[in-house]
């Protein structure tokens, strides 16, 4: 079994680990500047599966507000253009997303956010909706996932981030396999970097 670790970043450092050691994490004994990045791909899957932890320099209610506020995900989440919300009844929120990939390619997808709050936690998944009049070139086939934010426990006023993500862009014509780590891998801690930003 491979174990690979890679630092990327300036102010954001990435931890690539394999799913062995997944169980070895502990979000209290790395800084404020990791990323620790877990590969959950599976071998038969046309998609790619990546699990990533930090800590967040802000109380549980702030980055839970701040990733419920869905039209602006375009300040933080990398490659997205756009995002139009449609709020629902029960909480959840229907978000028409953009992304602007590199050599100009665009996907267009709308996915369920539907958050569940408590005072000391904030979880929040998404799963990929239906999209009348979208062309299979132009949407992705599937992703969904899940942010999952609790206290550290050794200092309330931050937060232990949890993100998931599940993502198969679909066929991808040969020498485009990029698109797949642009939209989840590589973009991931460009995400908590921004996110961390935003919040200071």
């Amino acid at each position: 079994m491979k174990h690979v670790f890679v630092l990327i970043g300036i102010t954001a450092g990435l931890l690539l680990l394999s799913s062995a050691q997944a169980a070895q994490l502990d979000a209290s004994k790395f800084n404020e500047t990791e990323v620790q990045l877990i590969d959950q791909s599976k071998p038969d899957s046309n998609g790619k599966t990546f699990v990533a932890s930090t800590i967040l320099n802000a109380p549980v209610a702030k980055v839970c507000a701040t990733i419920q506020a869905y039209e602006d995900y375009p300040s933080f989440m990398p490659n997205t253009a756009n995002a139009k919300v449609t709020r629902q009844p029960d909480e959840s929120a229907l978000v028409d997303f953009t992304l602007h990939l590199p050599l100009g390619k665009v996907k267009k997808y709308r996915l369920k956010m539907t958050p569940k709050v408590s005072p000391a936690t904030c979880n929040l998944s998404w799963k990929l909706q239906p999209w009348e009049g979208l062309k299979q070139e132009e949407t992705i086939a599937d992703t969904s996932g899940l942010w999952e934010l609790s206290s550290l426990v050794s200092n309330p006023a931050k937060t232990v981030v949890k993100y998931q993500v599940f993502t198969d862009p679909g066929p991808v014509p040969l020498g485009l396999g990029w698109i797949v780590d642009s939209m989840s891998k590589d973009s991931i801690p460009k995400m908590m970097d921004a996110l961390r930003n935003k919040l200071r």
